[in-house]
C-alpha cells in the first residue's frame, strides 16, 4: 500500500503529553491505523517524525543490511533506532508522545501537525513557523537543485 499523507494541522497537546491525531490524517490512515506507528526524532529538524508501521518496517529493513563493525553504520543506526518508540492510538484517537521525544523538539501546547509524504511530522507551532519563514532558505534555488535534473515529474 503506497501512503501519500497531506494536510497542514492547528493541534493541542494536553498536559499529559497526549495529542489527537487530526481527522484529516486518521482518513488518509484508515487502513493501517490499527498497525500502530514508531515515533522518533527528525535527523535534520527539531521535529518528531511518526512513522506508519510498515513505513517503520522499511526503514528497519534497511537499517539491518549496514555492517555495525563500520564506524558510519553504526552511527547511524544508532542515531536512528535511538529514541524510537512504538506507539498507538488510544479508544480517544490519541497518541502518547515520550517526554524525552516530546522535549527533543521542544512541544508544548501548540502544535503543528504535517502529512509529509509516507510519514507524519509534529513541530511545536513556533519553531514550524520559524523554519517556513526562514528566509535564508532560498526556496527557488533550492527547487532548481533538487529538480533541476530531473527530465520529467509525471514519469512515476
Amino acid at each position: 500500500m503506497v501512503i501519500n499523507l497531506l494536510g497542514e494541522y492547528d493541534c493541542k497537546m494536553d498536559a499529559k503529553g497526549r495529542l489527537m491525531l487530526p481527522a484529516g490524517l486518521k482518513k488518509q490512515l484508515a487502513d493501517v491505523l490499527s498497525a500502530g506507528f514508531v515515533i522518533n526524532r527528525n535527523l535534520h529538524q527539531p521535529c518528531l517524525v511518526v512513522y506508519p508501521q510498515a513505513e517503520w518496517q522499511r526503514l528497519s529493513s534497511k537499517l539491518k543490511k549496514l555492517n555495525r563493525l563500520v564506524k558510519k553504520n553504526d552511527l547511524i543506526v544508532r542515531k536512528v533506532m535511538g529514541g524510537a518508540t512504538p506507539v498507538e492510538l488510544d479508544g480517544s484517537g490519541r497518541m502518547l508522545v515520550p517526554k524525552s521525544l516530546s522535549d527533543h523538539a521542544s512541544l508544548s501546547t501548540e502544535v503543528k501537525v504535517i502529512g509529509s509524504n509516507n510519514t507524519i511530522e509534529i513541530w511545536s507551532k513556533s519553531a514550524y513557523e520559524s523554519f517556513m519563514n526562514d528566509q535564508e532558505i532560498d526556496l527557488e534555488a533550492l527547487a532548481e537543485d533538487v529538480f533541476g535534473s530531473l527530465n520529467d515529474l509525471d514519469d512515476e
